[in-house]
């Protein structure tokens, strides 16, 4: 770290941490806690229970009064696979980039939030600012709930969120919920030539997957819609299916692993039971050859959507921060949701970079969107030590 940090130089150090999903990010906690106490922020660190992961929380201006929380999460996705040109996790320079591997989503925004607390830590705010910093939002927000669980006992709470996901800098109110579930087919084993005589696990599968189909198909024709999306209704995907042991052997157990992403108006928990219902006739009739034969759903993570009005007050805000007039939804989930739902506190996203540039070798930010950020930043510095009211 140099002795005048710049958001560039805080986004070299932060992609030279590897915090892939699969592994620790303590290290990169580690990091910017000890950054953030030099400079005379308050920072509590939320450590998972195994001790490899950790949260951040840290507050800079007065304690007692709620602020604006900017949030960003420290995992990124893996790079196994990939054909990459530079090194993933060192950040490179190059024509106006910064390529590597999380610099679009989302180490360019917490470089650029580490910034604008080494401004704010300069100034007299009378409006605190918080800073968010999460694990494992991308295997489904699912570090997050710990600093929830905290900031839900806290005397104070932030008045509003700013996830710093990549907008292109653009203010987006809303995304979707998602539900990941894992549905188990209980069949009943037999050889194959005798397998009029049992029930093919496989086949349930191919029932379910044929009802998700169907249903996908009524949301689209007949489901609510909302047009600030690419696709603007409720989508249902099976993305894996496991079954069998050998070609001679009727399997007797199959798994589909399934994801609703619902618009905020269609309750996911519902249009699961549309899906029990309609799976209901195919259970009993596998049940005639076998009594025990089920499919069973399994809920493996699941998080809100978001649908921030436009004339709420954060929106309102960072429209003046940014001097865009443009709204969008976005299709990725974030942990907005979750601040709204859980703790009543109103979300945007916005942020460096685009999504089309994460998760792909090759990842970079550009050096015009961090200038951007750093603008939209500084002058959320400005409306802090003025106090919003």
């Amino acid at each position: 770290m140099t002795d005048h940090p710049t958001t560039l130089s805080f986004l070299c150090d932060l992609v030279a941490f590897p915090t892939v999903s699969r592994d620790p990010n303590c290290d990169l906690i580690d990091y910017c806690a000890g950054y953030l106490r030099s400079i005379g922020a308050s920072v509590d660190i939320i450590t998972a229970e195994e001790g490899r992961k950790a949260n951040l929380y840290a507050t800079i201006g007065p304690q007692d009064l709620p602020g604006v929380m900017l949030s960003g999460h420290t995992d990124v996705v893996p790079v196994d696979g990939q054909a990459w040109s530079k090194p993933p996790f060192e950040a490179v320079v190059e024509d106006g980039r910064v390529y590597g591997r999380g610099t679009a989503d989302m180490k360019g925004f917490v470089a650029s939030a580490l910034w604008c607390a080494t401004q704010a830590a300069g100034q007299q705010l009378k409006t605190p600012l918080h800073l968010a910093l999460s694990h494992d939002e991308e295997i489904g927000c699912v570090g997050v709930h710990s600093l929830i669980d905290m900031l839900a006992d806290a005397p104070v709470k932030p008045a509003m969120c700013i996830v710093g996901e990549p907008t292109s800098m653009a203010i987006a109110t809303g995304h979707k919920g998602k539900t990941a579930i894992e549905a188990t087919c209980i069949g009943s084993a037999a050889h194959s030539a005798l397998a009029p005589q049992a029930v093919n696990a496989i086949h349930l599968a191919c029932d379910l997957i044929s009802h998700i189909r169907q249903l996908q198909d009524d949301l689209a024709d007949n489901g609510t819609k909302d047009l600030a999306y690419d696709i603007p209704y409720t989508t249902l995907h099976a993305g894996l299916v496991t079954g069998g042991l050998a070609l001679n052997i009727v399997p007797d157990h199959a798994v589909v692993t399934f994801e609703i992403r619902n618009l905020t108006t269609d309750n996911p928990d519902k249009i699961l039971d549309r899906l029990r219902g309609a799976l209901a006739p195919v259970i009993a009739v596998a049940r005639q050859r076998a009594p025990h034969a089920d499919i069973t759903f399994n809920m493996i993570n699941t998080y809100p959507g978001l649908d921030t009005p436009l004339d709420d007050a954060v929106v309102e805000m960072l429209a003046g921060l940014t001097g865009t007039g443009e709204r969008i939804k976005v299709a990725f989930g974030t942990e907005g949701g979750l601040f709204s739902q859980k703790l009543s506190i109103p979300a945007v996203v916005c942020g460096p970079g685009s999504m089309a540039q994460g998760h792909k070798a090759d990842e970079f930010v550009t050096l015009a969107q961090l200038d951007a950020c750093d603008a939209m930043l500084a002058a959320l510095i400005d409306r802090l030590a003025q106090g919003i009211g």
